[in-house]
């Protein structure tokens, strides 16, 4: 017998177009591993599929499936059949009259039969349930684990199936890849009625199809928070990258009723990190999804909401409140708002690159697609920390990592500990001079441009992977005409709105603006998205928890 723990979701099916002899197989079934099976009984082959294909989409397992030989429209050998392709390991047992045991003979090369029965089966003691036994104890003994609760079929190179995979990564949300013509990946699109045409295809953990899906829906339907609580909040926070994070953390727990709001997953550029090693506490290095995973369940633990696929539009003063604005034209308002944007890596301008995002070419460290990097030649474009961490991860599996650095040397914009590393590292290329000044490929990248910027020389090299990290821009234009920006669109604030020694025109308050407030009192910025940040994992922290502390006191003078 299973332990019911293990079998609380597994299925026994039994299929019998004659609905006294399916009623008395499902009783007797019942009667015995009732406790530890879930008993599912269906009068025809199609309506069995069906709810086998149900089953599948919620991850559901099926042990044993019992199928009458004689039933109209599809007999029990041509369901079986098909029921392999959606089940390959439940146990196949054909329940015939004695005059179709040849049939059933035959049936056990056509679909692999494990076992037939005659009916009627009576005394269930002495002509069932020992079969059943013995195929339940080969079935548990066989590889019928189940995989983790999402699934998503897609293609290697299709970009969207790329974001979702990024997306749900990120987010710390477990699922299981199937390639879109694998057997598994055939046997999901199938029990999902569909044809592969429109990829990715998602399976959430309770079943629900989603083909194609966009971020928010995504989001809602494997159990991420996308919907605020309430319309009013101590502090909005908008970001969740280290700053943003940094600021929910101390704001829920100093008592201020904080919401933080993320357009994507949590962690920033940071969260993409392979590996940290220069933050404080951790002198073994830490990975960016491990640090952003502990630091949104700390902020959780204190009682911050935190809001997955949200875009903010609008930022608005409406007398002492602030409102934000979402991209579906709903708000929510606080007394303070953070502005923790972050910034985003800039796009390569090269030729071709723009049509092979995702498929080949990806911007930031894209740790999904690593797997699939081993033992192929990697292109790095970048010279900062962020570069050379994904340079010494991929070169863990690649066959060998390129940097290539536009400028002379990595030392004006790489930390020296990952110039060292990567100096030791055999597989690892550093190429300085040298820019990207075409992508090829039909439907993946296939080649590279290279260009030589003293001697103008090009070379043409065979490439499927490019990781692209050069500079960042930062994710301020919603804020236009709200915001006081410099001309990189980087947020100005406190000492940097009075450099003349005057507050901006804007301003109506006695005093002048605290040091991370902007040109709207009570709506502060921290992290990248400041203009002359020290853009470092520690600092934005740092100014997130600053940024509170300058809440506090703009709440208590308001």
């Amino acid at each position: 017998m299973a332990q019911a723990a293990e079998s609380a979701r597994t299925v026994i099916m039994t299929v019998d177009d004659d609905p006294g002899v399916s009623r008395a197989v499902a009783r007797d079934l019942r009667r015995r591993y009732g406790e530890s099976y879930r008993i599912v009984r269906a009068e025809s082959g199609e309506s069995a599929l069906d709810a086998l294909r149900e089953l599948k989409l919620r991850g559901d397992l099926v042990a044993v499936i019992l199928a009458d030989y004689r039933m109209p429209q599809m007999n029990g050998i041509e369901f079986l059949e098909q029921a392999l392709d959606v089940y390959p390991g439940a146990r196949r047992v054909l329940l015939t009259a004695y005059a179709d045991t040849d049939a059933a003979i035959d049936a056990i090369n056509v679909v692999d039969l494990d076992h037939y029965l005659l009916k009627p089966w009576d005394p269930p003691e002495e002509k069932l349930y020992p079969v059943l036994d013995d195929l339940l104890e080969a079935w548990r003994n066989s590889d019928y684990r189940p995989v983790p609760a999402t699934k998503v079929v897609g293609h290697r190179w299709s970009a969207r199936s790329s974001d979702v995979r990024e997306f749900l990564a990120r987010n710390q949300v477990p699922y299981r890849w199937y390639s879109a013509d694998s057997p598994e990946g055939l046997r999901l699109l199938s029990a999902a009625g569909q044809d592969g045409q429109r990829l990715p295809l998602v399976i959430t953990a309770d079943g629900s199809v989603l083909v194609e899906p966009e971020a928010p829906e995504l989001a809602a339907e494997v159990g991420l928070a996308t919907t605020p609580t309430a319309d009013f909040y101590d502090l909005v926070v908008i970001g969740g990258g280290p700053a943003g994070l940094g600021a929910a953390v101390y704001g829920a727990s100093e008592g201020l009723r904080t919401v933080l709001v993320e357009r994507s997953a949590t962690g920033g550029q940071a969260g993409q990190s392979s590996r940290i090693e220069n933050y404080l506490g951790f002198p073994d290095g830490v990975s960016g999804a491990q640090l952003t995973d502990r630091a949104r369940r700390q902020a959780s633990k204190f009682g911050a909401e935190i809001l997955t696929a949200r875009e903010v539009t609008g930022l608005e003063a409406n007398g002492s409140a602030r409102v934000v604005r979402f991209a579906d034209g709903s708000a929510v308002a606080a007394h303070a708002v953070i502005l923790a944007t972050g910034v985003s890596y800039r796009q390569l301008e090269a030729p071709g690159t723009p049509d092979l995002t995702g498929c080949g070419v990806y911007y930031g460290s894209a740790l999904t697609e690593a797997a699939s990097c081993q033992g192929h030649d990697v292109y790095i474009v970048g010279g900062a920390n962020s570069a050379g961490q994904a340079a010494m991860y991929l070169a863990r599996g690649a066959k060998s990592v390129t940097l290539l650095v536009r400028g002379p040397s990595l030392a004006a914009s790489m930390s020296y500990y990952l110039i060292q590393q990567i100096n030791e590292a055999e597989n690892i290329c550093v190429r300085t001079g040298t820019v990207v000044d075409a992508a090829h490929g039909s439907d993946h990248l296939e080649q590279l441009t290279l260009r030589d910027t003293e001697t103008g020389a090009t070379e043409l090299v065979d490439a499927q992977w490019m990781f692209v990290f050069i500079g960042a821009a930062p994710l301020t234009d919603w804020l236009d005409g709200a915001v006081l920006r410099d001309e990189r669109g980087f947020i100005l604030s406190g000492p940097d709105l009075t450099a003349d020694g005057k507050p901006p025109a804007s301003w109506e308050l006695d005093r002048p603006p605290y040091h991370l407030e902007t040109n709207i009192p009570g709506v502060f910025v921290a992290g990248d998205a400041r203009a002359e940040s020290a853009k470092r994992v520690a600092s934005a922290v740092g100014e997130g928890a600053m940024a509170v502390m300058l809440v506090h006191r703009y709440l208590e003078q308001s």
